[in-house]
This record gives structure tokens, C-alpha cells and sequence, in this order.
């Protein structure tokens, strides 16, 4: 299908659930197409682009869409493909923000921030157990899912003196990880890591990757980092775990149900960190979202393929 030149780029007002709307659209000033905010109902042609935070009907008649989000299960591609219409993702800019989330996590769970705060917010003077507190340094990390993020992590336990195993379908070398196991692979995978960190994407294949059994295997004083999406996880299997001891704590971004019930067990543990599924969130996350965009309209001005084409 041939490819007219863009002559507008919208922001849907949507983009508003993770960044400034105003702040974002000013990133795109010296864009060679202008930019405007816009909301519901607005009509669309082929030679506009829109990026926003989730899908509507009406974007069927535009161009190209920028989901400005990595995970695009809400889009439905093949009714973008039936359209002509191309539709691209984010992924591949969270490595560093969510990889020192992902660390930052281990690190609190090992060395006990979390409970020195805990404790300054009662003000009590706590003092651990003295077998409690532990380096990062030397312990095993297991990093399910080698994609961008997944490598950032990497990199960073790998600098931290961690040793470092990975799953993933490649068995194509990762700098920084030791060894690699295959999907099939992955209870051999976990059972000897203290730290278990999730960074797949959301499929049938990965819905409830974790739950029961896996639990069972892990190691009793281990912990499961999840900065990927909350269904990978068994969330009841979760809590029974930590109940029973199976494992000894957690690290949450992303949840089951978002926002995270009142009612939910996982806010009572000591050992679980919750954080509302903001691993990317830092003060600049709108210009490294624009700055992926502008690539794009570039690319799609000079008919060249288009980054993080998903449709």
C-alpha cells in the first residue's frame, strides 16, 4: 500500500495517564509537521499520524499510530492491518529506567531500605536479625525475558559482581549473562537463583509463567522481581507462597488488577515492595517518548521501514 507524506501529527489526549500532554506535544517544536493535542471524536486522514496512550475507532482512517506505550495487547492489529494503517510501540527505551527500578528492588530487598523506612516512618530505632542483611554481589540473578529491559538488568547485576542466567527462546550470547535457558528450561532456570526477575511480554504463553509449582522449586530465600506485566504472575499463588515461606519476598511494579485492590494480601508483607507500575516514570520520560516518534516521522517521510512496527 503506497505511503503518503504526514502533514499532522495529533497527540491524543490519553498520553496524559503517564506523562504531561502540554510538555509532550511542546517536545515536537521543531518537528517538520505540526503538532496538535486533540481528544474524542476528532476525524482523521491518511496523512496524519497520531500517538496516544490507547486505541479508538476513529484512528482507523489516519496513517500511522504511535502507541506511546510498550505493550499494545489493548490495539487490535489485525483490524489496523485490514485498514492499512501502520501502528508502532515504545518498546525499547525503558532499559535503563526500568532496569535501575529492577535493581533498586533487589538492592532494598538485600540490604533492608525498605524496612529502615518502614520503621523511621514510626519512628522506632529497628535493628535486624544478623543473619537478615545481605550483598547482591555473588548472588544468582535469573532474568526471564532478554529483550531490551531484560539486558539492561543484566548489565547491571553482571556490573554489581552478580552472576547472571537468562531465559529466552535465542541461545545467542547476552554480554553480561552466563548462561541461557530456553522457555522449557525455566524451572532449571529458577531454582538456584535468589533473585527471580521478570521482564516477557504478556502472551498466552507467559500468563501465569509463575505460580504453584514454580514457587515450590525456588529457593526459600529468594524473591521475585516483576517489571513486566502482572498476569505473569499467579497473584493467589503468589500470596500463598509468601505465606508459607516458599519464598521470602517480592519486588511488584505491574499487578493482576491495576490499581491494586485495597482488599489485596500483597500490601501486609514486610518483604514485598510495591510500586504503582511506574518503572519507567522519571522527569524526562515525554522527550525520550518524542524522541522515538521524530525517528519515526523521519522514517516514514523518507519511506524507510518504521521503528517498533507491530502492524
Amino acid at each position: 500500500m503506497g505511503r503518503p507524506d504526514l502533514d499532522q501529527l495529533y497527540v491524543h489526549e490519553s498520553v496524559e495517564n503517564v506523562i504531561p500532554k502540554e510538555a509532550f506535544v511542546d517536545a515536537f517544536d521543531d518537528l517538520s509537521i505540526p503538532t496538535a493535542l486533540v481528544g474524542d471524536g476528532h476525524e482523521f486522514g491518511r496523512t496524519d499520524a497520531i500517538a496516544t496512550y490507547v486505541p479508538r475507532p476513529e484512528f482507523l482512517d489516519a496513517g500511522w499510530v504511535h502507541c506511546i506505550r510498550a505493550g499494545y495487547d489493548e490495539f487490535d492489529t489485525e483490524a489496523y492491518e485490514d485498514a492499512g494503517v501502520r501502528l508502532t510501540n515504545s518498546t525499547g527505551i525503558h532499559g535503563s529506567t526500568v532496569g535501575e527500578l529492577a535493581l533498586s528492588f533487589m538492592l532494598s530487598l538485600a540490604r533492608l531500605d525498605h524496612r529502615y523506612r518502614d520503621h523511621q516512618n514510626q519512628r522506632t530505632w529497628w535493628e535486624p536479625p544478623y543473619d537478615r542483611p545481605f550483598t547482591i554481589e555473588n548472588e544468582r540473578a535469573c532474568v526471564v525475558g532478554l529483550g531490551t529491559i531484560g539486558k539492561a538488568i543484566a548489565t547491571r547485576c553482571d556490573a554489581m559482581g552478580m552472576e547472571v542466567v537468562g531465559v529466552r527462546r535465542s541461545d545467542e550470547p547476552v554480554p553480561g549473562v552466563s548462561d541461557i535457558f530456553s522457555p522449557d528450561e525455566l524451572h532449571e532456570a529458577i531454582e538456584d537463583a535468589r533473585f527471580v526477575v521478570l521482564t516477557v511480554p504478556h502472551t498466552p504463553e507467559t500468563d501465569g509463567m509463575l505460580s504453584d509449582e514454580e514457587f515450590e522449586l525456588m529457593r526459600d530465600d529468594a524473591y521475585v522481581i516483576n517489571v513486566a506485566r502482572g498476569p505473569i504472575v499467579d497473584e493467589d499463588a503468589l500470596v500463598d507462597a509468601l505465606e508459607d515461606d516458599e519464598i521470602a519476598g517480592a519486588g511488584l511494579d505491574v499487578f493482576e488488577t491495576e490499581p491494586l485492590p485495597e482488599a489485596s494480601p500483597l500490601w501486609d508483607f514486610d518483604e514485598v515492595i510495591i510500586s504503582p507500575h511506574k518503572a519507567s516514570a522519571t522527569n524526562r520520560y515525554h522527550l525520550d517518548l518524542a524522541d522515538l516518534v521524530m525517528e519515526n516521522v523521519h522514517r516514514y517521510q523518507s519511506g524507510d521501514l518504521l521503528k517498533n512496527r507491530v502492524a
